[in-house]
C-alpha cells in the first residue's frame, strides 16, 4: 500500500530556477556514483495526495536507495515547465521527469537538444503517421504510460457489484483522450458484471486547472449523489478532494486513483484505482544510475502489476462477499490476454455490443 511521507517544503520555482542558472555540470573527473535527478510535477503539484505525490515517493525511494540527488520542482504556471526542465539540462543533470501529458512537447524538444542527457515523461502522449502507426520519442527519453483502462476496468466491476442503487457515476478532470481512458474501462468493468448499470459522467473542464478545482469536484459530485449514484470513481486530481467531501456529507461511497486515497475520507473510500507512479519513477532513476537506460514507449498495465486496486482490512467491510473473486476472475483473463479493455468511447460502444460474447459474468 502507498503511504505518502510528511510534506516537505518546496522550492519556489523561481527561486531554484535562479540558482540552477548558476549551476555547471562538475568535471568529468568530479562525479561521483549517484547520478543527480530532476522532476517537475504536473498540475496540481505535491499535496496531491494522487498522481503527483506518487512520482514523489518514487523520487525519495531513489534518494534513499540508489543515493541519487534529487530536486523537484513546483511550476506556478505554464511557461515554468518548460524553464524548468531547461534550467535542469543546462546545469547537467543526468536524469529529468516531467510528470505528466503536459511536458510531452516540452521533453522532446530538450531531449534532441541534449542528446547526452535523459529525459522521461509520465503519460507522454504519443503522436501517430499516417498509417497509425506510433511515432517513437527520441531515443533518450522514456515515454511511460499505464494502461489505465486495466485498472478503472476492476474498480468499475467492484463499484457495480456494490452498488445498491444501480447507478453509479465517473467524475474526471480535463475533458482529454487520457482521461477518457479512466472512464471507458469504469464503464467496461462495471457492465461486464452488471449489464445495463447506469453510469452518470462529469468532466471538471477542458484545461489542466480542471485537475486542481476541488469546489468544483465536489458541486458535480453531488449532482450525481443527488441523481442516484451511490458511488462515484474520479480521475481528477486534487478536484477529487471534493468528490470525498460529497460522499461524506451525503454519506455515499467514492473510489480513488493513482494511490490508496483511505486516508483521506476513511469509511467512504470504497476502493482506489492504483497507478504505480512510484514505481515507474524508480525503476527509470535505477536503469539510468546502472548504464542501462532505454527511451522509448513503456506500456505498463496489469501484466506489469503497474496498475491495480486496494482491498485490505480498511475497505474490506465496505465490499460484499464474493466480490472480489469476481473481479480476480477478470484480472486474471485480462492479463493472459483473453479480455481486451476498451481505452476510447468508440471501442467501449464496440465492446458493450458484444459484450454477451466477449464476457459473459452476468450478475
Amino acid at each position: 500500500m502507498v503511504q505518502y511521507p510528511p510534506m516537505r517544503r518546496l522550492i519556489p520555482a523561481l527561486l531554484l530556477i535562479a540558482l540552477l542558472s548558476s549551476c555547471q555540470p562538475a568535471p568529468e573527473e568530479e562525479k561521483t556514483g549517484a547520478i543527480r535527478v530532476g522532476l517537475v510535477f504536473d498540475v496540481g503539484g505535491l499535496g496531491d495526495k494522487s498522481f503527483n505525490d506518487a512520482a514523489y515517493l518514487g523520487l525519495l525511494e531513489a534518494q534513499k536507495k540508489l543515493g541519487a540527488e534529487i530536486v523537484y520542482l513546483e511550476p506556478a504556471e505554464v511557461a515554468d515547465r518548460e524553464a524548468g526542465l531547461r534550467r535542469l539540462a543546462q546545469a547537467g543533470f543526468d536524469l529529468m521527469f516531467g510528470i505528466g501529458f503536459i511536458f510531452t512537447d516540452d521533453l522532446t524538444v530538450l531531449a534532441r537538444e541534449y542528446p547526452a542527457q535523459t529525459f522521461a515523461g509520465v503519460d507522454y502522449t504519443i503522436s501517430y503517421d499516417e498509417q497509425g502507426r506510433p511515432i517513437p520519442p527520441p531515443p533518450n527519453l522514456a515515454a511511460l504510460k499505464f494502461k489505465e483502462e486495466e485498472g478503472s476496468c476492476l474498480v468499475g466491476a467492484i463499484s457495480a457489484l456494490t452498488s445498491k442503487t444501480g447507478k453509479i457515476g465517473f467524475l474526471g478532470g480535463m475533458d482529454i483522450p487520457l482521461i477518457h481512458k479512466f472512464e471507458a474501462g469504469y464503464k467496461f468493468g462495471a457492465a461486464l458484471v452488471r449489464p445495463g448499470i447506469e453510469v452518470l459522467t462529469a468532466y471538471a473542464g477542458v484545461t489542466p486547472e480542471a485537475f486542481k478545482d476541488p469546489a468544483k469536484g465536489k458541486e458535480l459530485s453531488l449532482g450525481m449523489y443527488d441523481c442516484g449514484a451511490d458511488i462515484i470513481y474520479h480521475a481528477s486530481g486534487s478536484t477529487g478532494l471534493g468528490l470525498f467531501e460529497a460522499a461524506e456529507l451525503k454519506d455515499k461511497l467514492a473510489v480513488g486513483v493513482d494511490a490508496d486515497q483511505w486516508g483521506e475520507m476513511p469509511g467512504h473510500i470504497l476502493t482506489s484505482m492504483i497507478k504505480r507512479v512510484d514505481v515507474a519513477v524508480f525503476a527509470t532513476v535505477r536503469d539510468c544510475q546502472q548504464g542501462v537506460f532505454r527511451g522509448g514507449i513503456r506500456d505498463l498495465g496489469l501484466k506489469e502489476d503497474a496498475v491495480g486496486y486496494v482491498y485490505d482490512e480498511n475497505n474490506r467491510p465496505l465490499i460484499p462477499p464474493g466480490v472480489i473473486e469476481r473481479v480476480e476472475e477478470i484480472r486474471k483473463r485480462i492479463v493472459s490476454g483473453a479480455l481486451a479493455v476498451p481505452d476510447t468511447e468508440d471501442k467501449l460502444k464496440e465492446y458493450l455490443q458484444a459484450l454477451p460474447a466477449v464476457a459473459p459474468l452476468n450478475r
